[in-house]
This record gives structure tokens, sequence and C-alpha cells, in this order.
């Protein structure tokens, strides 16, 4: 439990960095003669090696936790952050920090993690997938705030301190046709009648198109609704409403253009809807994709399950891959599932099914599950596969990759796979799906024996 700031001892005071915690601060430990010495802190915009000045913010039984005022002696690897809101807004935690020095943090944070969680490591560690560091991201939520005592109306990703909305003017890892225009969304939102009622506006890209959600509480006048078109024409936005839940997306006017993008190394086009779940990061999805298809190694004639198979985004290109095999997707959504056979029909594919079942309850009632399968590909939430993982029939499998979006949940199932079900851990690596920031992607190989 946290004590209110204005409890705490906010003298600025000296510190050593050590290391960095999992979420991007230094980690320090109070000096000799201070009240608490010896206590872990966390620092905000720190890095290992560096002597600062801090200030305390926070405080909790185990640690305490504070802010960068001035840094003494400079990393080499500190690098100055391109945003001018860094160190405010919470999208990132780590452009201070050399780019290839991010990712080698990833890499120990993964394997930090599956040593100490699984209490196991791979056989090999994989190269890192990378890519463009600066405007990769294609979705995503922007909060909105009206603030009063400001006149003024916020538009971006809320800060540290994710009691508050950032004020952005702009944002350097989002695709620069939106990225650069925030201030800009910022002031449509606050001409309009009913900006009070605004409370987030999502954005996704497709190859051709962008696509800005405005979710309201209220139903919107006229004149706000010509705004919003009249914001989309000169920017080149697909403007779309959501009035209620997920299913009340509806264009602003007519009918919008299709929303997709393409996989071209396997001739695959995903259509999709306004706030579908689609990887964040296009270029490295790419990569990404060809690094499971190639770990995974489909034989001819085998047969493959991809587990949380959302749109096909593997599925897709290992149906094209299997020939004369055949590829099972399950997913929880339904509407993603809908979406997914649509896909399939509409590149053609006719080696593929897909299937809804809530893949975290009983599954001895689905028929796929006995289907048996020589290969199995899972893309689970951060939540991790180990319910289903215990429930799969496992020894008939070949090989399993595990592609994950957090390395707790992958070291907790790669510890029951190996410790638990016999499977080896072949290999492991990162994929930097969200550069800047503290999250790691990565992909797992299981197999028998070594790889």
């Amino acid at each position: 439990m946290r004590i209110a700031v204005a409890r705490l001892d906010q003298t600025p005071k000296t510190v050593v960095i050590s290391d960095l915690s999992h979420d991007g601060r230094g980690v320090a430990h109070w000096p000799e003669g201070h009240a608490q010495a010896g206590k872990a802190v966390f620092v905000v915009g720190a890095l290992p090696g560096e002597t600062v000045v801090v200030q305390q913010t926070g405080r909790s039984k185990h640690f305490d936790e504070a802010r960068t005022l001035d840094v003494l002696d400079a990393s080499k690897d500190r690098v100055a952050p391109r945003c001018p809101h860094f160190g405010v807004c919470g999208g990132c935690v780590l452009q201070h920090l050399e780019a290839d020095q991010q990712i080698e943090y990833k890499q120990r944070v993964l394997l930090d993690n599956l040593q100490r969680i699984g209490h196991v490591l791979p056989g090999m560690v994989l190269p890192p997938l990378r890519g463009d560091s600066w405007g990769y991201r294609r979705k995503g939520r922007l909060s909105v705030r009206r603030v009063e005592k400001k006149d003024k109306t916020l538009v971006g990703f809320r800060e540290q301190d994710p009691r508050f909305v950032a004020d952005l003017r702009e944002c350097h890892t989002i695709l620069p046709q939106l990225g650069f225009k925030l201030d800009v969304l910022a002031a449509l939102v606050d001409g309009m009648d009913g900006r009070r009622d605004i409370p987030q506006i999502e954005f996704i890209a497709g190859d051709a198109a962008i696509a800005l959600v405005f979710r309201h509480l209220q139903p919107l006048g006229e004149a706000d609704r010509a705004r919003l078109a009249a914001f989309g024409q000169a920017h080149g936005f697909v403007i779309f409403l959501q009035p209620g839940g997920v299913d009340s997306v509806q264009p602003l006017a007519g009918e919008a253009p299709p929303l997709s993008f393409h996989l071209p190394q396997w001739n695959i086009e995903l259509v999709f809807r306004p706030l579908d779940f689609i990887q964040v990061n296009a270029k490295l999805n790419q990569a990404m994709i060809t690094r499971a298809l190639e770990l995974l190694d489909v034989q001819p004639g085998e047969r493959v399950l991809d587990l949380f198979c959302g749109l096909g985004n593997f599925t897709l290109p290992l149906a094209r891959v299997a020939g004369a095999g055949s590829v099972v997707g399950v997913e929880g959504d339904a509407g993603l599932v809908a979406r997914a056979r649509a896909n399939a029909a509409h590149n053609s594919l006719a080696n593929v099914q897909f299937h809804t079942a809530d893949l975290a309850q009983d599954l001895r009632g689905q028929p796929w599950l006995k289907q048996g399968f020589d290969k199995l590909l899972l893309d689970p939430a951060r939540a991790g596969a180990l319910e289903v993982l215990k429930q799969l029939p496992l020894k008939g499998l070949k090989r399993i990759v595990y592609v994950s979006c957090h390395p707790g949940s992958l070291a907790r199932d790669a510890g029951y796979l190996v410790n638990e079900a016999g499977w080896t851990l072949q290999a492991a690596g990162v994929m930097d799906m969200f550069p800047q920031t503290a999250h790691v992607e990565s992909v797992a190989l299981f197999g028998i024996g070594d790889w």
C-alpha cells in the first residue's frame, strides 16, 4: 500500500543505479546514512551504471519509487529522447536507452523470467527480430479528457501516473500520418459540442487506410458529425463512431472502405474491422510469422493446430505452406472466427478450418481436440496458455511453437512443458514488436531432444 506523496521525504538524494527492472526503471538501493538504507528503490529515467539525483515519489513495504532529477554520471548507452513528451507520457519508457541496448535488455528479461519462474533455459538463444524503431505503431487507444481548469481537451496516452492523460502534440511511435497530428485531433475534439462525451479514440491502420473510432457516451449532433466528416476528408482518415459496445461500431456516413493488410510472402490479404486485434507492428508481424513457420517446419501432409488464432494471422500462412496438409484454428471470440473463415475463403484456402472455443475452460467436449495433430502453434494473450496446455494430447505432437506477449506467463508455461510434460525448450528469443517500450514479445520452440 502506497503512502500519500505529501508524507514522503522528497529531499533530493543521490543513488547509484545497478540494474533495470522488468518495466524499464533503474534499480538502486538507498545508501548508508539514509533512513531506509539498503532498501530497493525503482527510479524512472535512470540507467544501469549511472549516478543520479532522485526524488522519492512512492513507498511500499518492500521497495520505494523515485524519479530522476539530474544525471551526475551518465551511462555510455544513454541517448537523447526523440519525443518532447518523454518522461511524462507513459507510452514509452526506454527512449533514453540506445536501441541495441534496448533489445539486449529485453533478451535478458526473457532469459531471467525463464530461469527464475520456469526453472528452464533454452538450448539456443535465437537472434532478436528487429524492425523500425520509430513510426511503427498501427493500432492503439488514445484517451480523451476535457480539463475545464485549463479550458482544454487532452488527447493522448496515459501519463506515467495513469490517473492523468498526457497532453500530446505528437507521438514518434505511432504511424507518422497520425502521430504528428495529435494536436490537430485534440483541437477537433475541443471544438465539438460533445467534447465532454468522448472518452477515447481508437486508431487502426490497414495498408490503404487509417481508421479512427470515436467512442461517444451521448448521441452526436449534426454539427459534430459534419466536423468529423470534414476532419476525415482533410487528413485522410476513415471515421467510425462507437455509441455503445464493440458491436455498435459503424461508419460515420455511408459505406466505409474495407480495412486490410497483406502478407505478400504468402500471397494473403487479411480483412479486419476497426476494433479487431491485429499485431501493432506490421513489419515485425511479417518477420514473426516467417520465424514461427521456420521453427514449426511443417512437412507435406502434416496437421497443424493454431490456438488463439484471431483473424488467422498465423493460420492462413500455415495453410498456404501446408499444401496437402491441413490446419485448424481455434479462437474464443466468435466475431474473429467468423472473419477468419471469411479470410480463408477470400484467399481461396480450402485446407483450413476455424472453431470457436474458450481456451481457458474445459475442452473435453470439443470435437477438434480429438482429431490428432502433428504440430502446435499458440499465440495467447498475457495470461498465457497453461489451462489449454494441460488439456491437450501433447504426446502426439512433434513440435510446439509458442508466441508470447508476456515473458512471465511464457516462463510459467515453459516450466510446465519441460518439468512436468517432458518437452525440451530447444530455442527462444525476443522480437522487438514495441521499440522504445519495456514490452517483451518472444517466441519459443519446444521439441523432443536437442534441436
